[in-house]
Formats: structure tokens, C-alpha cells, sequence
């Protein structure tokens, strides 16, 4: 089943998602609040009749990100990534030990068709094409499209201090174009969904790649996140970014180059995943800020 939160008319609603449309649950009633309850979506929604209500087709709505995560964490679980990214060849021995992830920001999340504005400051403007599961009461609950938008220079200058990623990765996250129920898919023998991903812009396909290529299944992301903390329905567990063309980031180390160039306004980012669906953003010019100040130098003299 799709779950969806979109706006009509100027009203946010949330709601079963078919082919002739969305079927809005009751007012007030969201994605989060299905997701808490742990059940798919049926003839009842926290008790309220929602499947005979009237159908809005979805051209006539502006698909939101499927709900309002508590948090959003993102790994990074495909060995082909870390390959182009770090080293070409070469892998950090740490990656193999245990899943690596770190959290960005839930209130920084866009649509499945929403325009996505370049970070101030940032020349270097990238995707990350991944799967994120989004946890109900007892497990995964569904699965939705996230797009990891980075801003490369950002993101270099402050892992160089041992931090991050943290404003290269806090503008914008697109998630979409809904949430579909775990039920909906299966898992091979090892626990893997093997599901096709793949990433254009302009129309030209950059990169794709299978998600059972992920060094760990998702149990096990989530069984990681968990460990000596607590995890709460609706949290957000991205897959990291896939191989073989994911990011371009991933190319530039490859290649020795910046080709694909860095994304500019009027770059179209398209995304489908297999059983999911697609999610399609245009890049924007972002706001012109000031630069930072840089930090004054310690006076050694005291």
C-alpha cells in the first residue's frame, strides 16, 4: 500500500495512494500517525472509515514529503560508493567493521516534485540516489525514495576537522514520492531487497545500481541504530548512496574529474526505484548570503 501526504487547494491531507488518485484520510489524521499505529491501512484508520471518501487524481495535488519523520539518520552501505568516494580501489578497513551513518536534518525535506535551491556558498552541488526505511512499533514499516542532496565544498572543508557532514548536508532532503508498506515487497534469502535504482539528469542516466548490493541488509541498520539507544516509529533509516554512478562524487573520484558537472539551476533530478516509484526536482539558484566570518586566531601571548 502507498501512503501519501499532499496539498489540494491549500489543505494538507494525508492518504492511500491508487491509480485513479489520492484517498484522503480524515482531517487531522497523518502518514506518522498510521506509522505509530504499526498496521497497514485498511478499511479503518485510528478508527475512523477512510475508504469511501472521494478520490483526488493526482494531478491535481502537490505530493509533500510522506511524513514528518521524529529522525533521520542516513548509512552508508554500499562498498562501491565508498570505493569512488574515498579511494578509487581502495576502502577504509573501519567500513567493513560496522554500519557508519550520521544524522541530518527532519526539518530540511522536500517533495517529490519540489524545487531544490543550491546551499548558499556551495559550488558543487550534487544527488545521492538511495532507499530509506521509515520504522514502524515492531520494524520497518515502508520504504520511500531519498535523494541525500550534498554540497560537496561544504561537506570537504568540515570533515576536514574531524566533524560532519553538517551544513553539506543540512539543506535539503527529498523524500517520495510516498511511502510504501513493507508488505509490499520481499526480501531474498539473505534479507535483501534486490530492487533497480536509477538516476538521470536532463534525461541522461547517470548511474543505476541493484539496493541488494548493500553491504548490510536493513534489519541490521536498523538493529545497529538501535544499539544502546532507542529508536521511535517514523524514524528515518536511508540506505546511504548507491554505486556504479549514485552521486557524482562518486564518478569525480573515478574519473579524476568533475565529470558530470556539478549541478546548476535548471538541472532536472530524476530518480526511480523499482516497486517505489519515481521522484523528479528541479535545481533553483539559492539564496546569496554574506561569506562567513572565519574564526579570530588565539592570542598565544596570554
Amino acid at each position: 500500500m502507498r501512503l501519501a501526504t499532499c496539498e489540494h487547494r491549500g489543505e494538507v491531507r494525508a492518504g492511500v495512494v491508487s491509480e485513479d488518485g489520492v484517498r484522503a484520510f480524515p482531517a487531522g489524521v497523518t502518514v506518522l500517525d498510521v506509522v505509530r499505529s504499526g498496521l497497514p491501512v485498511g478499511a479503518r484508520v485510528l478508527g475512523v472509515d477512510v475508504l469511501g471518501g472521494p478520490v483526488v487524481p493526482l494531478t491535481e495535488v502537490r505530493l509533500l514529503p510522506p511524513l514528518e519523520p521524529p529522525s533521520v539518520r542516513d548509512f552508508v552501505a554500499f562498498e562501491e560508493h565508498v570505493e569512488g568516494m574515498v579511494a578509487p580501489g581502495s576502502v577504509p578497513p573501519e567500513w567493513y567493521e560496522a554500519p557508519t551513518f550520521y544524522f541530518t536534518n527532519p526539518a530540511a525535506l522536500a517533495g517529490a516534485h519540489d524545487d531544490v535551491p543550491i546551499p548558499p556558498g556551495s559550488r558543487l552541488f550534487d544527488f545521492e540516489l538511495e532507499v530509506a526505511a521509515v520504522l514502524g512499533p515492531d520494524g520497518i514499516f515502508g520504504y520511500t525514495i531519498f535523494n541525500d542532496w550534498s554540497a560537496r565544498d561544504l561537506q570537504r572543508r568540515e570533515m576536514k576537522v574531524g566533524l560532519g557532514p553538517a551544513k553539506g548536508k543540512d539543506s535539503v532532503t527529498t523524500l517520495g514520492p510516498w511511502l510504501v508498506t513493507a508488505d509490499e515487497f520481499t526480501v531474498d534469502s539473505d534479507g535483501f531487497l534486490d530492487l533497480d535504482m536509477r538516476v538521470s539528469v536532463n534525461g541522461v542516466e547517470i548511474g543505476h545500481d541493484r539496493l541488494a548490493n548493500m553491504g548490510w541488509p536493513f534489519e541490521e541498520l536498523v538493529a545497529y541504530a538501535a544499539r544502546g539507544t532507542r529508536l521511535r516509529p517514523g524514524d528515518v533509516l536511508g540506505s546511504g548512496t548507491c554505486g556504479n554512478g549514485g552521486c557524482l562524487a562518486e564518478l569525480w573520484g573515478r574519473r579524476g574529474a568533475q565529470d558530470p558537472p556539478p549541478l546548476q539551476p535548471g538541472d532536472v533530478v530524476e530518480m526511480t526505484v523499482e516497486g517505489i516509484g519515481t521522484i523528479r526536482n528541479t535545481v533553483v539558484a539559492g539564496i546569496d548570503l554574506p561569506p562567513v566570518r572565519p574564526a579570530r586566531t588565539r592570542d598565544r601571548s596570554r
